[in-house]
């Protein structure tokens, strides 16, 4: 007979043990001037808390308990900063202090173990990464020679609009974006769009949802020490389904990116041909001389980066952006004659017009403002620390709340109404690239998001030729938009946005 007796004594024991080593713990982290922290449960912390959606509830623990404060995660440390002070104290003046992100056993899995760019340790693999990116992945000279690539599904995703226009057809707003950036970031890293081969386009867009909705959830093994080593939720056979059809895809593509390749050496071919963003790495991993050596495993890590990066989050902004103009039809029509004196009638606007569309910029921002599709900024210290008096412990994990940052009051009139004009009245050319802190949706310094330029390009012209060629009728709901929020790693919309998209021209635009 099963003893339960005995199993009931061991779990009183270590329910005693775990409230008294916390009870020390607690005590110990008093007495170290640490910030203003709400009361505590045993085990779990202050994970209650938090709720459904970090952001909202650790925005309202800062409104109570101050723009710096303290938390445990389960058994993991953790300070919340919330003001545009308070995030400029972290992020810049005592950056070096963090700029590691924790670990996490989903993304380490799925990253070959942190072999990526996003999550790899602050050190000399990170800065070469880094500066490739800058000088030749993501930096300017690559952007304008993908140019014709990304103009090219502008095109194709307006001339599928129309279709659906045309035939008085519902699409779920959201869904296509998506496959409109796939498409985009497909194009820039293996010069190929999904759209050639459905299938393979259904598995990227799948894997790179299946990802975010992974990785974004909680898990226990990450916060409460005694689970550590446990798979309590079961997250072990979606990862490993995941990163198998993940590894096998990136496989399959880099073999024949690589057969191309010995073809055109062959012949002798290639010279002033652009370069997609998997050639740039093939070329460093073939690089005999190049000062840190590429492994097949960081190519793979790095890829799945500027997928998950690329894709969710520059669609997201969009339908957020389109929603806040549907419910605010006058903004709406602001951005379009703003288009039509530019632009005109003749022809679909383009990247080089966005310069010369203040307002359509302004409504980008303001929507980055109040919808920040990354909405927490999430680093880890690196060693002790003191921060305006209060003294940081090492492997502290910190968050910086964007979200609650862009609904300051004390920087932003009236937080919460979504008015573009506040950035061309009010607050000028405000940029969105990490020196402003108040402004952040991109991060700051060194670990800011390299891709900030992209983004820009693709959210800004798509949003712009949504605008100009389409009126936007909204199937349900008296036609205003719910703009609620769902849990998730990213500001995903609780409700889809499904419309029709009817076509503003009888004669349409040249594409």
């Amino acid at each position: 007979m099963v003893d339960y007796q005995g199993y009931i004594l061991l779990f009183i024991i270590w329910l005693v043990s775990t409230i008294f080593v916390k009870a020390i713990l607690t005590r110990k982290y008093k007495k170290s001037k640490l910030p203003p922290s709400p009361l505590s449960l045993p085990i779990i912390g202050h994970l209650h808390l938090i709720g459904s959606i970090p952001h909202q509830g650790l925005h309202k623990l800062s409104t109570k308990y101050g723009p710096i404060i303290h938390l445990f995660l389960g058994s993991m440390p953790c300070v919340v900063a919330s003001t545009p002070e308070s995030a400029k104290e972290f992020l810049k003046t005592h950056e070096t202090y963090f700029s590691n992100r924790p670990q996490s056993s989903a993304v380490d899995y799925l990253t070959y173990g942190s072999q990526d760019f996003s999550f790899a340790p602050y050190g000399p693999y990170w800065k070469f990464i880094k500066k490739i990116c800058m000088s030749e992945l993501l930096g300017g000279n690559t952007l304008s020679q993908l140019l014709p690539l990304r103009r090219q599904e502008t095109t194709r995703f307006v001339s599928f609009l129309l279709k659906k226009g045309k035939e008085n057809e519902v699409i779920d707003v959201g869904r296509e974006l998506l496959k409109l950036s796939n498409n985009v970031i497909s194009r820039m890293i293996m010069s190929q769009t999904c759209s050639e081969n459905d299938g393979e386009a259904e598995e990227v867009r799948k894997l790179v949802q299946d990802t975010v909705h992974l990785t974004g959830k909680f898990n226990i093994s990450d916060f409460i020490w005694f689970f550590k080593n446990w798979d309590v939720q079961g997250f072990s056979k979606g990862l490993e389904e995941i990163r198998d059809r993940f590894d096998s895809m990136m496989e399959r593509i880099i073999k024949e990116h690589q057969e191309v390749r010995r073809r055109r050496k062959e012949v002798g071919g290639g010279e002033g041909q652009i370069k997609d963003l998997l050639d740039i790495l093939l070329d460093i991993l073939e690089d005999e001389s190049s000062e840190i050596k590429l492994k097949m495993e960081n190519i793979k890590a790095f890829i799945l980066d500027i997928f998950i990066a690329g894709t969710d989050t520059s669609a997201l902004t969009i339908e957020w952006a389109l929603a806040e103009l549907i419910n605010n039809p006058h903004m709406m029509e602001i951005a379009r004659q703003e288009i039509n004196d530019v632009v005109g009638n003749n022809r679909i606007v383009e990247e080089s017009d966005i310069i010369n569309l203040p307002y359509l910029q302004a409504i980008v921002k303001e929507t980055l403002r109040i919808h920040p599709t990354g909405p927490l900024i999430v680093r880890e210290s690196s060693e002790k620390c003191t921060i305006q008096g209060y003294e940081i412990p090492a492997k502290t994990q910190l968050f910086v709340n964007i979200w609650s940052i862009g609904r300051d009051p004390n920087y932003w009139d009236n937080p919460l109404e979504f008015r573009p004009e506040r950035f061309i009245n009010e607050v000028g050319n405000l940029d969105v690239r990490g020196q402003h802190f108040h402004l952040i949706p991109f991060g700051s310094g060194r670990r800011a998001c390299p891709g900030t330029s992209l983004a820009l390009h693709v959210v800004q012209t798509n949003l712009a030729a949504m605008i100009q060629c389409f009126e936007w009728k909204v199937k349900g709901g008296n036609g205003i938009v719910n703009m609620e929020e769902k849990p998730g790693l990213t500001l995903s919309r609780a409700h889809p946005l499904i419309c029709v998209p009817v076509p503003r021209f009888n004669h349409f635009p040249s594409m």
